[in-house]
């Protein structure tokens, strides 16, 4: 049963991304496939999904332990944290700080964690920043002067 709610749960969510995605406003110029098209697909292939857990579901799904749901749930509050304060602290902090909580929860050693974490904040910035050619501040702007 439980299979079944969350298909007609990722259904409805599906059909409210692709909703969603209509309001995309397109400029007058752009590539011939449009910013609609991603987020229409991935809409589509949640629902045909979705539709194959509602025909076929699990006989006897086996949930996680408790403990489980509380590293999801701090992940989630992690990875919140992270949006609100990317901007106000720059790249580099909120990224490390993020990755070196999610590492640990994957591998609970804090050295190991706390390399992770700064090794992609410093990797990833790189790529984004001079390989990609983002816009983006490492440290909050109010810094630089």
């Amino acid at each position: 049963m439980s299979d079944r709610i969350f298909g007609l749960i990722m259904i409805c969510v599906a059909a409210g991304y692709i909703a969603t995605a209509t309001q995309i406003q397109t400029g007058f110029i752009s590539d011939p496939v449009g910013p609609k098209t991603f987020p229409y697909i991935v809409g589509c292939v949640v629902i045909l999904c979705s539709i194959m857990i509602l025909i076929k579901p699990d006989t006897e799904p086996e949930w996680p332990a408790l403990m489980t749901f509380g590293r999801l749930l701090i992940a989630v509050v992690v990875l919140a944290g992270y949006a609100m304060t990317l901007r106000p602290l720059g790249f580099l902090l909120p990224t490390a700080v993020a990755a070196g909580v999610i590492s640990y929860q994957i591998s609970p050693r804090a050295g190991p964690a706390a390399i992770t974490g700064v090794g992609l904040s410093v990797g990833l910035f790189v790529i984004f920043k001079y390989v990609l050619g983002l816009g983006l501040f490492a440290v909050p702007r109010e810094w630089l002067g």
